[in-house]
């Protein structure tokens, strides 16, 4: 697995959130970066794409399927692998996160069983 593979962006603007994810992500071997709204995170993206997303859906300036939309428009159908973690349960949500390209979707919150379970399904490790 490449480097950048083994990279993720959490994109959440909560701080507590993105501090839960960096804990279990790095006792995983991840290296993460974080972001605090989808501006922010699309930033990110253009200097160096990460190996997946963890991303947050309600945020400030750019909300979640907005920096969706912008990352699949920029960079393909595909990559990065980008996992939606939200507390948004409708099935249109999931619906329209999976249209736009995410490959997963958690629910908050979340554990670490969860988290590496759907890391595990996307082939990250």
């Amino acid at each position: 697995m490449s480097t950048a593979a083994r990279n993720c962006l959490v994109v959440d603007d909560s701080r507590v959130v993105r501090k839960v994810a960096r804990r279990i992500l790095e006792s995983h071997g991840f290296a993460v970066e974080e972001a605090e709204d989808g501006s922010k995170a699309l930033a990110a993206c253009q200097r160096a794409l990460p190996g997946c997303v963890l991303l947050d859906w309600n945020m400030p300036v750019m909300n979640g399927i907005e920096f969706l939309k912008a990352l699949r428009s920029q960079f393909g159908p595909d990559e990065p692998p980008v996992l939606f973690c939200t507390t948004e349960n409708d099935i249109s949500f999931i619906e329209q996160a999976i249209e736009h390209g995410a490959q997963e979707f958690i629910m908050k919150p979340f554990d670490e069983d969860i988290l590496i379970g759907k890391l595990t399904q996307v082939g990250l490790l």
